[in-house]
């Protein structure tokens, strides 16, 4: 990350920006850094002054306990103060979820795109989310990192032979160093219902997206959301699923953006 800025409670924030236009930050979802974000700013930085950022508790950022969601918010407030006071913002899958926690409280967001927030649309999911909230504290509190990883691994579908696998691959060093912020992400997801009391105050422009090839319970939450906006609209990314094409989605991201 090239630069830093200070978050209310005094934690730094590692971000890069790149591009000219509006301005945009990309919020990442769990398990990710900024660094994840980087192909689809680089597809949308021809259009857009566009921010990547590491979240608190992962990457280049700092950490301060203890953790609050609203803490979260405070650093895209920092971040949109250091791009000059406005930005729209974009969450892919459980950063969707704190980029509508934050369009909700009032920060001067322009336009709020959201890709594929895993919101419960059913009682049963709901009851297996908090289920795992359980065992996630109770894996994060003994400093069991790797069996936080292996539980939100097991929660997104992965099977159990590919979870071995990764457990000897080079990349599961890196996937426990960030382990602990699997518990932001859950308490950004909140119960894991569709948050409507909260989108109803979203005042600006808001999409909803899902990938056209992903299962119905994705399109079913994305249009949940655009549902309970004032301004919501929701659309399918054709021939995606949770794991977008940064140069399918950039398009379809830039139109609406662009307003």
């Amino acid at each position: 990350m090239e630069k830093k800025t200070v978050s209310r409670d005094g934690t730094g924030i590692a971000y890069r920006r790149s591009g000219s236009g509006p301005a945009v930050v990309l919020v990442s979802g769990a398990m990710s850094t900024g660094a994840t974000m980087a192909p689809l700013a680089a597809e949308l930085s021809d259009r857009f002054d566009v921010v990547v950022y590491d979240r608190r508790g992962r990457g280049e950022s700092g950490d301060t306990a203890p953790y609050a969601v609203e803490r979260e918010v405070e650093d895209l407030a920092a971040l949109i103060d250091a791009l000059g006071g406005e930005a729209s913002l974009f969450g892919m899958s459980s950063g969707g979820a704190l980029v509508l926690r934050a369009a909700a409280s009032g920060l001067p967001v322009r336009r709020v795109a959201v890709y594929e927030v895993p919101y419960a649309g059913e009682e049963e999911a709901v009851r297996a989310g908090a289920e795992y909230t359980e065992r996630l504290a109770e894996a994060l509190g003994a400093g069991r990192r790797g069996d936080a990883v292996e539980l939100f691994l097991r929660r997104t579908g992965l099977g159990e032979e590919m979870i071995r696998g990764a457990r000897q691959s080079p990349m599961w060093a890196g996937m426990e160093s960030v382990a602990p912020s699997l518990a932001y992400d859950d308490a950004v997801m909140g119960d894991g219902r569709v948050p409507t009391s909260a989108i109803a105050s979203v005042t600006a422009p808001l999409l909803a997206l899902a990938g056209g090839a992903s299962d119905a319970w994705w399109h079913e939450a994305a249009r949940a959301v655009a549902g309970a906006a004032p301004d919501g609209r929701y659309a399918a990314v054709e021939g995606q699923t949770h794991m977008v094409e940064p140069g399918v989605l950039a398009p379809v991201l830039a139109e609406f953006l662009a307003g």
